[in-house]
């Protein structure tokens, strides 16, 4: 299953829809006013949360955790020691590792667990500026977790670029 993300999806006090590839609302994102670190809702049509992302503070490394229902669903990071330049961790709580690879900051990225694929982040099959893809190719994968990772990692890279390597 296909859905169609805005690129700027953590701007302070936006709300929109995120669409499935039949442009049908899948997801509401509700940025959330008021608050000192970056954080976002992903909530169903009928309004429950189903994901809110939170940048963590005050960490070494740059990270982001997604949570669902109040408690820490997982933790997003970029790898430490990683040959690829583009490279993240994402620790599920229960131990369970993901890897995201590819060229974040031009969009086109995967998700895999132990070598196979979950997800694939693309702008390539998008007509739409300033939106990108996230196709769902896994049955058993979550799609609200899948978009939460994209958007960790994609907000990760670009604070990264904004810093600069080894500032």
């Amino acid at each position: 299953m296909k859905f169609l993300v805005r690129d700027r999806l953590l701007g302070i006090g936006d709300d929109y829809w995120i669409e499935d590839e039949n442009g049908r609302k899948a997801f509401l994102v509700d940025g959330k006013m008021m608050r000192i670190k970056e954080t976002f809702e992903l909530k169903d049509p009928a309004g429950r949360v189903l994901i809110e992302i939170r940048a963590k503070m005050f960490t070494l490394r740059d990270a982001m955790t997604i949570e669902r229902g109040g408690e820490a669903l997982a933790t997003v990071k970029k790898k430490r020691f990683s040959l690829l330049r583009n490279h993240y961790r994402v620790l599920l709580v229960d131990g369970t590792e993901l890897d995201v690879s590819g060229k974040i900051l031009d969009r086109e990225f995967v998700v895999e667990y132990e070598g196979e694929m979950l997800a694939h982040i693309s702008r390539r099959w998008l007509r739409v500026r300033e939106t990108y893809g996230v196709d769902v190719v896994r049955e058993e994968a979550d799609p609200s977790l899948m978009i939460a990772i994209a958007v960790c990692v994609i907000r990760l890279a670009e604070k990264e670029r904004e810093v600069g390597p080894g500032d």
